[in-house]
């Protein structure tokens, strides 16, 4: 007997999901993302890469029915989850799935919650359509991980349309054969190119990931269909975009083992393999705090990943939050690693950019994804040598609920919401019992 369809065994689980069976922390932790995701997002309310697609989709947008977060207007569902799916991901400050470094949540989010407010839906129905979505995401990104990043493939907005249309389509109540159709469609809609990480075009592509996938799950509710091995075919998705896939990942243990359980939260605004270097440099700088100029030398080893990502010259802030040398520098000289520390002012501060020509990268392929050694070499001809493998925020050292909260306060300040904060976590974190998410949205304009 011929073995199932990955689309279709997704199409099952997403229709077939019962939120009673979903557990309590799983609940949890779906809570937790949309709560991060927001934040981040309010954060960068007002800066010019989130206000002029603004501008461009309110000038395309039907009738307004869903809420851009923090800009006091609405517009049609696909033209805000755009929009609120680049500002989710802006600061590379939101969640992440390490194996794959994905962002579920700027992909998905935007599409439950648009929807949601569309429809009168429940906080309830936002979660369990997120935490499905986001499941859906990971999985696929596990297939072809890591050959596809590799190629060039910004994994998030790739895999966020798979995420986004699964999660639509559970809103939109779509059969388990509709489904399967709407993951087909999104393998048509998916797109995005490393070579854009420096530049807001990155972020278009996490928005094109949501308003996309939204657009293939409304597809299918219209009775379009697509190729029934349009994930996994010879001429598939995963084969057209990446090497030979693990179809296994995607499919064995649906409903009982969760990828989206495994979400990590940043405390830093950098890329998520950057952490590791800035809490050994925090590190060695509080066992030994010296000004920069005691310092001959730094070496930063990681794996492959850390140093495709972050061996690069400092131009902008982009390059600043996916940059080793930056990361060591603001350990190092300045003890701290928030948000202003990876704006342009910082980019452009002499001392750091001195500091950063005295860091080299070297890779030590048995250190973990996620992993760093730093090793400082001071004036004196003495050194010393920091490994940090479990960054703070990581799966096996995770954010607490205050820091969470209080990361989401910070960010809100930023975007200038600060006196809406509380209210705003308050209603974030009853999501599970709120009966319509329209408050919320209400809070969040």
């Amino acid at each position: 007997m011929a073995q199932p369809y990955a689309g279709e065994l997704l199409g099952r689980f997403i229709a077939g999901s019962d939120w009673a069976a979903i557990p309590p922390a799983l609940r949890q932790e779906g809570v937790r993302s949309i709560l991060n995701h927001i934040g981040c997002a309010l954060g960068v309310a007002r800066d010019p890469a989130v206000l002029t697609p603004l501008g461009v989709m309110r000038g395309l947008s039907a009738a307004p029915t869903a809420t851009v977060y923090g800009q006091g207007l609405k517009l049609d569902a696909m033209g805000a989850v755009f929009v609120n799916a680049i500002a989710g991901n802006l600061l590379d400050y939101d969640d992440t799935h390490l194996n794959t470094v994905i962002h579920p949540a700027a992909p998905v989010a935007p599409v439950c919650l648009a929807l949601a407010e569309q429809r009168g839906l429940s906080g309830a129905q936002v979660l369990h359509a997120f935490l499905l979505g986001g499941e859906v995401e990971c999985r696929i990104g596990n297939a072809v991980s890591p050959g596809h990043y590799a190629r060039g493939w910004h994994i998030t907005s790739t895999c966020g349309a798979f995420g986004a249309a699964a999660a639509a389509a559970k809103l939109l109540g779509l059969s388990a054969t509709q489904c399967w159709h709407a993951l087909g469609i999104a393998s048509s809609q998916s797109a995005g190119t490393v070579e854009n990480l420096p530049s807001a075009a990155k972020n278009v592509s996490v928005g094109n990931a949501a308003r996309l996938g939204l657009f293939a799950a409304l597809l299918a509710e219209a009775g379009y269909e697509a190729a029934p091995a349009a994930i996994e075919g010879p001429l598939g998705w995963a084969r057209a975009m990446g090497d030979e896939p693990d179809v296994a990942a995607i499919t064995e243990g649906l409903g009982t083992r969760w990828e989206i359980a495994r979400t990590t939260y940043k405390p830093y605004p950098a890329g998520i393999v950057f952490h590791a270097v800035i809490d050994a440099c925090l590190a060695l700088r509080a066992a030994r705090p010296v000004p920069p100029e005691a310092i001959a030398a730094v070496e930063v080893a990681g794996d492959a990943l850390l140093l495709a990502r972050g061996d690069r010259a400092v131009r902008n802030n982009r390059d600043a939050r996916v940059s080793i040398h930056h990361s060591a520098a603001l350990g190092l000289v300045l003890g701290r690693a928030g948000v202003a520390e990876f704006e342009q002012a910082a980019v452009d501060d002499p001392v750091l950019a001195a500091f950063r020509a005295k860091v080299t990268a070297k890779l030590d392929a048995g250190l973990p994804r996620g992993a760093a050694r730093v090793t400082v070499r001071y004036a004196d001809g003495s050194a010393a040598e920091r490994v940090v493998t479990d960054p703070v925020g990581s799966e096996a050292n995770p954010l607490s609920e205050a820091a969470l909260d209080a990361k989401y306060r910070d960010n809100a300040a930023l975007g200038g919401f600060a006196e809406r904060a509380e209210a705003q976590i308050a209603a974030i974190r009853g999501l599970e019992t709120a009966a319509d998410i329209r408050p919320l949205m209400a809070l969040l304009a």
